[in-house]
């Protein structure tokens, strides 16, 4: 899945009165370590309507687009591209670094030279190439099912299930199998860090994990393989104008992209499913395709993360132009609110304990859409499928074994899905 969805904005609103007394404010971190946080399809999404003014915590004024045909308007129109957001003289967008700063890398570039970079890779994430990987996917579902059910009840899913199997998946595609998933670990929350780590922090992370890019690429280089960097690499190698800071950039974004987001995804389809869906358990585990619906609506309706964090796609417009009826300026930075459009009651008028498994009513925007739509989109849909669909045919007693409002959630990060999830059949 696409690692773009890390637009930060904090809507404009009024602060309130802390009251009298000697309490000491112990700061944004602390309280947010503090707060009971709902799941993430229980989020109050903002209601669409026509672009409106807020602002990044940089302070720089953005548009958030909310309406579903507004969002697609955004994210295919020209006159709005990535490129200019990281322009000389650009307005800030964020207030650490992370993954997504790079100008070079292909998120951060438009037109021709976007498309050439992108060529190197979408060959093998076209839903042909996935199908192919599907019985060994299947493999490795039955593989984890079978370890959790070794290990007996209760046990933790995200531990055994949510998170090794999307990493299995891009470690094998891209050839990595052995690689460390608590370096891994590391490296994707800082690389996806919103106000977990410090900015220095951040940085040593990325150098580190560079590296690790670098490393991978002269091996591959050094004896090709038949893995993902090793095409790559050979595609590369016949396209002018692709630079080594571009190509790591893409192997290690590629790392994270292909396990955080799918992993993301899983843990909280299955807070919904295991709590306020769990009446859809057994049709899910009916057939395949019950599952590839119920993943079209949980990748739609259930947010990746929470909307004062990730509220949409950013943009920056090069000329002026109309957004659903307001004058957008050029030079204005524009966040496409792909939540709010994916449940805009203009188009989609039921919810997920009424739809679940109905076809989309239209095109959802979790994968973003035109040219930087996510390129693991079919390996992400494939891999949801399976998961939910096995686990839930193997494990038809499958419950939390606690509360939703016990659960631990992975915080301060553009992403937020389950800790850890105790879960008993």
């Amino acid at each position: 899945m696409s690692a773009e969805n890390s637009a930060t904005v904090a809507r404009t609103g009024t602060a309130t009165d802390p009251g009298p007394g000697p309490a000491v404010d112990p700061g944004p971190a602390a309280r947010a370590a503090q707060a009971v946080l709902p799941p993430l399809h229980c989020l109050r999404l903002l209601e669409p309507g026509p672009p409106r003014l807020a602002a990044l915590p940089t302070g720089t004024p953005v548009w958030l687009v909310s309406r579903h045909a507004d969002v697609r308007q955004v994210l295919t129109d020209p006159r709005l591209g990535r490129a200019p957001l990281h322009a000389p003289g650009a307005p800030p967008v964020s207030l650490t670094p992370n993954l997504l700063d790079d100008p070079s890398s292909m998120l951060n570039i438009d037109g021709v030279e976007h498309q050439r970079l992108r060529r190197t890779v979408q060959r093998a994430f076209t839903p042909r190439a996935i199908a192919r990987w599907r019985p060994w996917v299947a493999s490795v579902v039955e593989g984890l099912i079978d370890e959790l059910i070794d290990r007996g009840s209760p046990t933790d899913i995200v531990a055994g299930y949510t998170r090794p199997l999307p990493i299995a998946v891009i470690s094998r595609l891209m050839g990595l199998d052995g690689l460390d998933s608590k370096r891994l670990e590391h490296w994707s929350d800082h690389a996806l860090s919103a106000t977990a780590y410090s900015a220095e922090a951040i940085r040593t992370a990325m150098t580190e994990f560079a590296g690790f890019g670098a490393e991978v690429i002269a091996e591959r280089r050094a004896t090709p393989g038949d893995d993902l960097v090793s095409s790559l690499l050979a595609a590369a190698a016949d396209t002018p104008g692709i630079t080594e800071q571009q190509i790591v950039t893409l192997v290690i974004g590629l790392v994270v992209a292909g396990h955080e987001t799918t992993m993301t995804s899983l843990g909280n389809a299955l807070v919904y499913l295991l709590s306020d869906g769990h009446d859809a358990w057994q049709q899910l585990a009916s057939d395949e395709q019950s599952a590839a619906a119920a993943t079209e609506q949980l990748l739609r309706a259930v947010p990746l993360g929470d909307s004062d964090v990730l509220p949409g796609l950013l943009r920056r417009a090069v000329e002026d132009l109309d957004i659903g009826g307001v004058r957008i300026p050029a030079g204005s930075v524009v966040a496409a609110d792909t939540d709010a459009a994916n449940t805009d009651p203009e188009v989609f008028t039921g919810d997920l304990l009424t739809e679940l498994f109905s076809p989309l009513a239209a095109p959802m925007y979790t994968f973003g859409a035109g040219p930087h739509h996510c390129l693991g989109a079919w390996l992400a849909r494939m891999e949801l499928e399976l998961a939910l669909h096995r686990l839930a045919r193997r494990l038809p007693s499958l419950r939390l074994a606690g509360t939703v409002e016990a659960i631990d959630w992975r915080r301060g990060l553009l992403t937020r899905s389950p800790q850890q999830l105790q879960v008993s059949w």
